[in-house]
């Protein structure tokens, strides 16, 4: 595990079609390195020697907020804690740098991961869906 670990466009975009499910972006149309320096406190990447098995972004407001975006982790690594413990330790650099709050949102299936596993409380929320 490492924070602000050494990631290529290329393969966090596989990392990312396999985790949901969807196809697996060109590195122009997705450049997930130029974005994660543009735009993240940092992230999470769990390797198992040189491969990329999970992954976790901090997103945040730069004052007190921060949020986990894009949870992943690989199918041949699941069940193994290591979303757990990239939760975790997006937990602790968002603390370490200051943040008072991390927020997350997710689908229902996931709920007694972030609840019970990463000890998130709920909360209300809201949602505008910008694209339909």
């Amino acid at each position: 595990y490492a924070w602000r670990g050494a990631i290529e466009s290329g393969e966090l975009n596989r990392l990312h079609a396999e985790a949901f499910a969807t196809e697996v972006f060109d590195d122009d149309a997705w450049p997930w390195r130029e974005l994660l320096e543009r735009h993240s406190l940092g992230w999470v990447v769990a390797r198992e020697g040189a491969e990329l098995i999970g992954f976790v972004n901090v997103v945040s407001d730069g004052l007190v907020h921060a949020w986990l975006q894009d949870t992943m982790v690989a199918a041949s690594a699941r069940h193994r804690g290591v979303s757990t413990e990239l939760v975790r330790r997006a937990t602790e650099e968002a603390r370490r740098a200051g943040c008072e709050w991390l927020h997350v949102d997710f689908d229902d299936h996931l709920r007694a991961f972030y609840f019970d596993a990463c000890g998130f409380r709920p909360t209300n929320a809201g949602l505008i869906a910008l694209q339909e």
